[in-house]
């Protein structure tokens, strides 16, 4: 399907969290649907850069500082939503990182699954009682279609990646935890039945500031001949991210994005492969997840 910002719907009246607003894909995505009428949360860690965006930018936003890689951060950020009285209608876990040398968390957990999947299952738990079930209400998880292309690892016990830490496989593996948790997702809210969708949309490789954190001669030659193959301009690729955030196409429970052309342009519908549509595999991540971080939800309904 090809599909353009301009198709986006008048967004007025609805309130939108994106994480990781301050650049990349976050700041374009925040960037149309405040054009377009939304009340945008911008959610990011470094609230300074996220004010100076903020200030080029049209329409209603707001900036609101969390580290969601810092459990005790997304927590904050939750609180103050609940104290401020805030609704919301999307929720765009858009921030994520990759990392050359393994770091840990103020919890102990490794950066980069803690920033891309920990964190996300965190925040959307403790938000989850603000949606407005009349709203269109919607979780959108940004995963990577890296995952068909390498061997992902699923030890997702092993949160320190204690002796185990490669910078490539460690963020397709993170990758593969948004995928799995945004199905699983999606399952035990339709279980509940409740109104809220969990949609899974990728930018295929697109230019955008991540792509700074190469090392080495061979990860920057490899990015070098990826870029001029396959990667689109990061207005492009977040595109999939704002049709999964608003289009009434979107659907649950398929993986949105380009396919690997780079003058591939139009969006796909891909059903997920091993072992992101692993359900079992899904389940054991929730567990690990809910045990990780201490935020429990939907833990009671019944699934198919």
């Amino acid at each position: 399907m090809l599909w353009s910002y301009d198709e986006i719907p008048d967004q007025t009246g609805r309130a939108v969290v994106v994480t990781g607003a301050s650049s990349g894909l976050g700041l374009i995505v925040a960037d149309q649907l405040a054009r377009r009428g939304a009340d945008v949360i911008l959610a990011v860690r470094d609230a300074e850069k996220g004010r100076r965006v903020q200030a080029q930018l049209t329409g209603t936003t707001e900036v609101r500082q969390v580290d969601v890689a810092d459990l005790d951060s997304v927590r904050r950020f939750a609180d103050r939503m609940h104290d401020d009285g805030r609704s919301i209608d999307v929720l765009i876990n858009n921030a994520g990182i990759g990392a050359q040398t393994r770091a840990l968390t103020p919890q102990g957990f490794e950066s980069v699954f803690a920033t891309n999947h920990l964190g996300a299952f965190a925040l959307t738990g403790l938000l989850l009682d603000l949606f407005r079930p009349d709203h269109d209400p919607r979780v959108v998880a940004v995963g990577s279609n890296l995952y068909r292309r390498m061997r992902p690892r699923t030890d997702f016990e092993n949160l320190t990646a204690e002796g185990k830490f490669a910078p490539g496989a460690t963020y397709v593996k993170s990758k593969v935890a948004n995928l799995l948790f945004g199905a699983e997702l999606d399952r035990r809210l339709r279980a509940a039945g409740s109104p809220i969708r969990s949609l899974l949309a990728h930018p295929g490789m697109a230019a955008t500031p991540m792509n700074a954190t190469a090392e080495g001669a061979l990860q920057k030659l490899w990015l070098y001949l990826g870029g001029a193959l396959f990667s689109r301009p990061a207005e492009i690729g977040a595109l999939p991210l704002a049709f999964a955030a608003t289009s009434e196409k979107a659907e649950t429970g398929v993986f949105i994005g380009f396919g690997a052309r780079k003058s591939d342009v139009s969006l796909h519908f891909d059903p997920l492969a091993r072992p992101a549509d692993d359900e079992a595999l899904a389940a054991r991540l929730w567990r690990i997840s809910e045990d990780a971080t201490g935020v429990r939800y939907l833990d009671g309904v019944r699934l198919p």
